[in-house]
């Protein structure tokens, strides 16, 4: 096992980053979608979840753990830095002060549902990509990439809701954000699973690695281990 990462894992531990960065925030805003209600986060948080699946297939267990916990740590990093922006005085000229904390103020109990949300749901992810490989021997990635991606999918947002905006919507609301969220990343994954593929081969490739997690420990709090 590799213990230094190449420049195909550092770009993809970039993006992903970036991804979580941008879906927690645009998770403050509501949208309609024709019939639906989701979250505009839903438009880039799955792609979180397809470059985990990409990790997790092509450098192991180990370091889709290492992108999970930067993931986890740059984002409290940025919801820090929001909260403390809004604790800070405008001047009276700037008028965009209570546009700017009505974002920012949603913050601290946002970041509590995302951040625990994100973290049980990722490492659920990773550990069903990971022993679905060890199982079928390599062979059909696209059914681990959907299933762990919904397990992660689903994971996630039976605790990302409730957290995020119980008292804020009825059950009846929250039932079908998460049902219809969960859907919604799902049929993402689907959608561009061609995609997907193509890139975990041509990495592959590149990388000379498609890593086995045998006889590793799936203890999320081994970030050294990678």
């Amino acid at each position: 096992m590799k213990k230094t990462v190449s420049l195909p894992f550092m770009l993809f531990g970039i993006v992903f980053n970036v991804c979580l960065i941008t879906a927690n925030l645009l998770e403050t805003k509501i949208i309609q979608a024709g019939p639906l209600t989701i979250t505009a986060g839903m438009l880039v948080f799955p792609i979180s979840y397809i470059i985990n699946d990409c990790i997790t297939e092509i450098w192991g267990f180990r370091k889709a753990r290492l992108i999970i916990w930067t993931g986890f740590i740059m984002n409290a990093f940025v919801a820090i830095m929001g909260q403390l922006s809004t604790l800070i005085p405008s001047p009276e000229y700037w008028d965009g002060a209570e546009h700017f904390n009505y974002i920012f103020g949603l913050v601290p109990r946002i970041i509590v549902a995302s951040l625990t949300a994100f973290l049980f749901g990722s490492f659920i992810n990773a550990y069903i990509m990971s022993r679905m490989k060890i199982r079928d021997k390599g062979k059909r990635f696209s059914a681990r990439a959907i299933l762990s991606t919904f397990g992660g999918e689903a994971v996630d947002s039976i605790i990302f809701f409730p957290i995020a905006f119980g008292g804020l919507l009825s059950i009846e609301n929250l039932i079908k954000l998460m049902l219809t969220q969960v859907a919604l990343k799902s049929v993402y994954e689907i959608i561009v699973l061609p995609i997907t593929i193509r890139v975990v081969r041509r990495v592959k490739k590149i990388e000379g690695s498609d890593v086995y997690d045998n006889d590793i420990s799936y203890n999320i709090l081994k970030i050294k281990d990678i």
